[in-house]
């Protein structure tokens, strides 16, 4: 008797210990393979500033290497230069992320459910989508009474197709039964976007701004070599036309490390938010 009583919960127990040590296991597996991966980078970068110290030519470039850009970059950390540098950048970025999907979400929605519209803006989209953002910077230059504003408008151009197409997707794999199920039950129109469509795309829309960040932290920086006085791609092409190399590279490795961070926090929230898991 004591022993049926017990025997489940033991099971219990084993099988959540089981668990936990398999996930923990699985988590230092992906962090060893990850710190591997840096290594091996790291190793790459210090051999590619070796030879550059070889050569006559390039020698002046050497500040680039590992030593003397870890140096740099930890006398900008110890200065408190990075934030300054970082912020006008992140406000930029995130006001045409917002745009985006402002914009490419709503879109994303109707192209998604209604046939004769997705037929009509296929053509214009895809030509649309395929023009580099930095050629609409004359455009923009024109356009925009301010620097900032012609920046923001070049970012919210290159980010909104991946969140519009994603959302677009997500939207023509819902099942058509859920929309019968709920508009039979009462759901009006408002009802159906709210607590059918968005959470059906949510992962869709989630996986579409990351990509969207990806590429708008990429357009970021030549985007800055405008008229602006701040900002990391500012501060890049400063350190250029100064030749100091080592600030270039530490520079260089702040616009990677955050964005590294910005696109982990996005795959955090893709499994935070998501009722689909996410393995990406």
């Amino acid at each position: 008797m004591t022993d049926a009583a017990y025997t489940p919960d033991d099971t219990v127990v084993t099988e959540a210990d089981t668990a936990r040590a398999d996930a923990l296991r699985g988590m230092a597996r992906n962090l060893g393979i990850s710190m591997l991966g840096l290594g091996i980078l790291g190793a790459l970068w210090a051999f590619g500033g070796w030879l550059i110290t070889q050569s006559d030519g390039m020698r002046a470039f050497g500040q680039l290497a590992p030593g003397p850009t870890l140096e740099r970059l930890w006398d900008m950390i110890q200065r408190g230069e990075i934030w300054p540098m970082s912020a006008p950048s992140l406000e930029r970025v995130g006001w045409g992320l917002a745009i985006a999907i402002a914009a490419g979400v709503p879109m994303g929605i109707l192209i998604g459910r209604i046939g004769w519209l997705r037929d009509l803006c296929n053509a214009p989209f895809q030509l649309l989508r395929m023009i580099s953002p930095l050629s609409w910077m004359p455009i923009a230059v024109m356009a925009f009474s301010t620097w900032d504003g012609a920046i923001i408008f070049l970012i919210a151009v290159a980010a909104v197709w991946p969140i519009l197409f994603a959302t677009a997707a997500g939207v023509r794999r819902i099942d058509p039964a859920w929309l019968k199920v709920s508009r039979n039950l009462g759901a009006k129109p408002v009802h159906l976007l709210v607590y059918v469509i968005l959470p059906a795309i949510a992962q869709d829309i989630l996986t579409g701004i990351r990509l969207a960040l990806g590429i708008a932290w990429v357009v970021l920086v030549p985007a800055e070599y405008l008229g602006v006085s701040s900002g990391l791609g500012y501060a890049i092409n400063d350190a250029r036309d100064s030749l100091d190399y080592a600030r270039l590279g530490a520079t260089v490795l702040v616009i990677g490390v955050i964005g590294y961070a910005l696109d982990t926090l996005c795959m955090l929230a893709i499994k935070r938010f998501s009722w689909l898991r996410s393995d990406t």
